[in-house]
Order: structure tokens, then sequence, then C-alpha cells
């Protein structure tokens, strides 16, 4: 659902039922799914499974860093910014929904 679309939808009481999901929709703005918190569907239990995947693997990437800050050379390096952008903007999307 595209953000223009999802801006309308409310849940029961006016409470808004759209839920970001961790991932860049087709077009590579933020994705939405209609959720009900109180009794998620198939597609909000995925992005629960893949949030959790993006935080865990950033944690694991974090530890990494930590240990190759003081030793890696240039290539290494390089490569460790790369995989921690991508992290940080997992991280990002899924905090984003959370602030919702």
């Amino acid at each position: 659902m595209s953000a223009e679309r999802a801006e309308g939808v409310e849940g029961i009481d006016g409470v808004e039922a759209l839920r970001p999901l961790p991932w860049p929709g087709v077009d590579g703005r933020t994705a939405y799914v209609v959720a009900d918190p109180d009794r998620p569907g198939p597609l909000s239990r995925r992005a629960d499974v893949v949030e959790a995947t993006q935080l865990d693997m950033a944690a694991v990437l974090l530890g990494h860093a930590r240990e190759l800050a003081g030793e890696a050379g240039p290539m290494e390096l390089r490569h460790l910014v790369v995989e921690l952008t991508q992290a940080l903007t997992d991280t990002l999307r899924i905090a984003s929904g959370v602030r919702r």
C-alpha cells in the first residue's frame, strides 16, 4: 500500500492500523500493511520474523566491527562500512515503525 493511500486508513476507534514493513516497496518507498495488532495476519508475522532477523544481524555485525576497528585494512573497512550502512538502514526502518 502506498503512503498516499495509507494515510486515510484507520482502525477501530480511529486508531491507525498501518504497519510499515521492514522492507521497501517496489518503488523503494516504505511499504505498509493494514494490520490488527491484536490478531496479526501472515504478512505481519513474517514482518516480525524479518525484523528480528535484521536486528540480530545488526548486533552480530556490530560485534565484528568492534573487533576489526583497530586492525582492519582499507578493503575490509570498506566492506564493513557497506554492511553497517545496510544494517543501520534496516534498524532505522524498524524503529520508525515502532514510533508510529
